[in-house]
């Protein structure tokens, strides 16, 4: 039987204008609709809180410049400790500097359906590593020469944009004993292709049409 992927939801649900992506109600959405999980982002704030936000800028302030409480946004312990027993995370570090609170966090709330803290920045993913190396890390890939890199980076989790995905790129990185997640998939074509071709993961901006494809896939399960 074909191991079915994990199915994520980018930002919570992203793709529902009703809630707010980032926030507890997207991110209780993604699961209500069926998803293993979702993806999310951490930024830092002045006074060092790991808040959740995508964008650098939240109403006018710069999240690097602001307190947390005056940017009034959820914290990753927030998240930790609402989805500990859950959900699967994937945990976006959006700049460096957060690497050693976001691992004081995940020890005290570790997620016991999984996690991968995931970057753009293979920077991060180095000083997460030499923190500590069972950290399970997840380089991100929108370009072809961030794709190009992920042999020499200490990632058991690699997660190209869907234009990037090839099946034999797949198998090179499972064959190298890593996983594969693919982001942001929301066709339903791309969906049942990327199940085919064995992702371990597909992250979609929408998670209601992401599991009731994956759901209708025979012969799969979640993958242990």
């Amino acid at each position: 039987m074909q191991i079915r992927p994990l199915l994520l939801g980018h930002r919570g649900a992203r793709s529902q204008k009703s809630v707010p992506e980032n926030t507890l109600d997207s991110f209780d959405l993604a699961l209500a609709h069926g998803c293993d999980g979702f993806e999310f982002d951490v930024r830092l704030s002045v006074d060092r809180h790991p808040v959740i936000c995508h964008d650098d800028n939240i109403r006018g302030l710069e999240v690097a410049q602001t307190s947390a409480q005056r940017l009034s946004q959820l914290t990753l312990l927030d998240v930790l400790k609402r989805y500990q027993a859950s959900a699967f995370l994937d945990i976006e570090l959006k700049v460096s500097g957060l690497e050693i609170i976001a691992l004081e966090a995940l020890r005290a709330h570790p997620p016991a359906r999984g996690y991968v803290v995931s970057s753009f920045l293979p920077e991060v993913l180095q000083a997460l590593q030499g923190i500590d190396a069972s950290i399970p890390l997840g380089l991100i890939c929108e370009t072809r020469a961030q794709f190009r890199q992920w042999p020499t980076v200490p990632a058991k989790y690699i997660i190209p944009h869907h234009k990037l995905a090839r099946q034999n790129t797949f198998r090179e990185i499972q064959r190298a004993g890593r996983k594969v997640f693919v982001w942001t998939v929301n066709l339903a074509s791309d969906i049942k292709r990327f199940a085919e071709w064995g992702a371990d993961g597909i992250i979609s901006d929408d998670p209601e049409r992401l599991a009731v494809i994956i759901g209708r896939q025979s012969g799969f399960k979640i993958q242990k």
